[in-house]
């Protein structure tokens, strides 16, 4: 991998997708300006298109060489862009085509690492009432109901009485037409960044609230970020070949973030991976390449050069 401090000059012209029209619009016009000001900072060509309100054939017509991607939720994280970029012949940051696909799909994410071993709280999808029924029995109460295909916690909620997973699955429902309930873990939260073949350290998150929802990570101010995460050495050592494995085996590549509980018996359960974390003032990546010794100048350059490993593609393309 090129080194960040190197000339940008090989970047060419580089297009930061931002916007979109997903319900994590918001925070990726918020991820989309911080990338665009931090090449820009690094005297990177880059310059935004706003995808819910440009066509990507923009991209070819005002010959851009590469696509940093800051899109959030569906659309922008879930294989749609990245597969309409191939098309175009026109390399892109971060994941391909099926990593993105599988880990924007809660569903088919989980249960691909429930047939690896790898730990995941049990769940079930909710297709009918009856489904709801079979939640106190089959996973235990309280549980956390959430859309599978949304992000940022969007549309999730917890769900402590049996009376209240109706109202949650109508909730989930108005952002997603599949929904699903998961075994509440309790226990520490905490995220793996990731990048390039690399596990940053770890963060610790603590809320008052709930849970780690959408407030608490974009609004509050009484969320906690521990890094380093208190974890002795060792033990963070071998939950990064965990988060390395998990994430690996949806075919995740080049930047991310995985996930995870430690419940109080110390046991880890894996949550999510996040293709295109945020790059926002309380987002997780930029804190963990800090307490690794990188700026947030470098860490977006060095995802934009996850872009290279697809330089072939415009050639591809036009063979």
């Amino acid at each position: 991998m090129l080194m960040a401090t190197q000339t940008t000059r090989h970047f060419g012209k580089v297009a930061v997708l931002l916007g979109g029209d997903s319900a994590e619009r918001d925070i990726s016009l918020q991820t989309g300006r911080a990338v665009l000001d931090a090449l820009l900072a690094r005297g990177v060509d880059a310059h935004p298109v706003d995808t819910g309100e440009q066509p990507l054939t923009c991209l070819l017509e005002e010959g851009f060489d590469r696509a940093f991607i800051a899109l959030h939720g569906r659309g922008g994280e879930d294989g749609v862009i990245q597969g309409a970029l191939e098309t175009l012949g026109i390399p892109y940051t971060g994941s391909g085509v099926l990593g993105s696909a599988l880990a924007m799909d809660k569903v088919r994410c989980k249960r691909l690492w429930q047939n690896l071993g790898i730990p995941t709280p049990a769940f079930i999808e909710i297709e009918s009432v009856a489904d709801l029924e079979a939640i106190p029995e089959k996973l235990g109460l309280p549980v956390i109901v959430k859309p599978v295909h949304e992000g940022s916690s969007c549309g999730a909620a917890k769900v402590t009485e049996p009376g209240g997973l109706q109202s949650a699955w109508e909730a989930s429902r108005q952002l997603d037409d599949r929904v699903m309930a998961e075994c509440w873990i309790t226990g520490g939260e905490y995220t793996a960044a990731i990048l390039g073949e690399t596990v940053l350290p770890m963060i610790r998150l603590e809320t008052p609230r709930e849970f780690y929802d959408y407030e608490a990570k974009y609004l509050a101010e009484d969320t906690q970020y521990l890094c380093p995460c208190g974890l002795p050495e060792a033990r963070e050592r071998e939950l990064g070949e965990m988060m390395l494995q998990a994430f690996r085996a949806i075919d995740a590549s080049g930047w991310g973030r995985a996930d995870f509980m430690l419940d109080e018996a110390g046991q880890p359960w894996l949550i999510e991976v996040n293709t295109i974390p945020g790059m926002t003032s309380h987002s997780l990546v930029p804190m963990a390449a800090r307490q690794a010794g990188m700026d947030f100048n470098d860490l977006v350059v060095r995802i934009l050069e996850t872009s290279l490993s697809r330089d072939g593609l415009r050639q591809e393309v036009r063979s």
